[in-house]
């Protein structure tokens, strides 16, 4: 049992530092409308120019992690260049935009894996700090990010240029009728996106102890798990700020069903099916559930109507 509850500990300091990344896919996905592909070389992106910069340049853990935050906004600076300015389909633009990233990160690291066995991580450094052990420290460190992140979006996102990404979302036409420059907010929503992206791969590597070339594989259906999960534990017809939390709260969900599961004997090569799977049935119950609403609804009416 202490195994079990170890492992669940874990699985919410990862969860958390993860949902960091379903935040910026939650920009793209449901404000702006925009299937972006790019996630899975920009998480990694993240996490290989940290490395580089703290392993090969011995640069502050903390300006490493801004660094990688910088170098996601630029991919996804290019990708909004690829959809808006070339008309490139978004989805092709994000597949092109992650497939130059995985030369671009090996370029970075000269090398396919960095660990950090010599230098200081932001988490070893607050564990040596505060005594905690690291799964608390971990915990801690990536919810007071993953508030400051959520304030700060609540708040962007209500200023005029925050509510012209979400007007660009809703309903581009009508932005481009009120003068809007909707190619403008599409490229800045998307630089927004995947620095958020990859500051949790910077911060994802730093907690795991090594950067990888692939370590972003597979992460846009780890972060729409989050997102479908959270919508579906507190609902769509919430505040923007319940939102972004749910987002946090359906990575958290998502980390402690996949630690439970692998406690309980699965296979780590079944993890992708598993993911595959939950993905799948958050999608589908509210779908069933809405329709089993309606035939409830149209039952009644029916009933009155005999009736009357």
């Amino acid at each position: 049992m202490s195994g079990m509850m170890l492992a669940i500990q874990g699985a919410l300091g990862q969860g958390i530092l993860w949902g960091i990344m379903g935040l910026g896919i939650y920009l793209t996905f449901r404000i702006l409308d925009i299937a972006d592909l790019s996630v899975d070389g920009t998480f990694a992106l993240g996490g290989c120019t940290c490395a580089a910069l703290m392993v090969r340049a011995g640069i502050n853990p903390y300006l490493a992690v801004l660094l990688s935050t910088a170098a996601g906004m630029a991919a996804g600076f290019v990708t909004g260049i690829l959809y808006t300015k070339c008309e490139i389909p978004a989805i092709l633009a994000g597949i092109l935009t992650q497939l130059g990233l995985y030369s671009i990160n090996l370029r970075i690291m000269d090398k396919s894996n960095t660990p950090f066995l010599k230098v200081d991580t932001i988490f070893k450094q607050l564990v040596d700090a505060t005594g905690l052990p690291q799964n608390w420290v971990s915990l801690l460190a990536g919810c007071a990010v993953a508030f400051v992140l959520v304030g700060v979006l609540y708040w962007f996102f209500g200023t005029e240029l925050g509510s012209a990404i979400r007007a660009t979302g809703t309903n581009e036409n009508m932005a481009r009728s009120q003068g809007m420059n909707t190619n403008t907010y599409k490229i800045l929503g998307l630089a927004l996106s995947n620095g958020m992206v990859a500051l949790s791969g910077a911060l994802v590597s730093q907690h795991q102890g090594y950067a990888d070339v692939k370590q972003g594989m597979g992460a846009i259906v780890i972060g729409l798990a989050s997102i479908i999960i959270g919508e579906v534990i507190l609902g769509h017809k919430t505040n923007f700020a319940i939102k972004l939390i749910a987002v946090l709260a359906g990575s958290c969900i998502y980390r402690i069903i996949v630690a439970v599961v692998l406690q309980m004997g699965l296979s780590t090569d079944d993890l992708k099916l598993l993911t595959a799977i939950l993905v799948a049935l958050a999608l589908s119950i509210p779908v069933l559930l809405e329709k089993r609403r309606r035939a409830a609804g149209y039952s009644e009416a029916g009933e009155e109507e005999r009736h009357a």
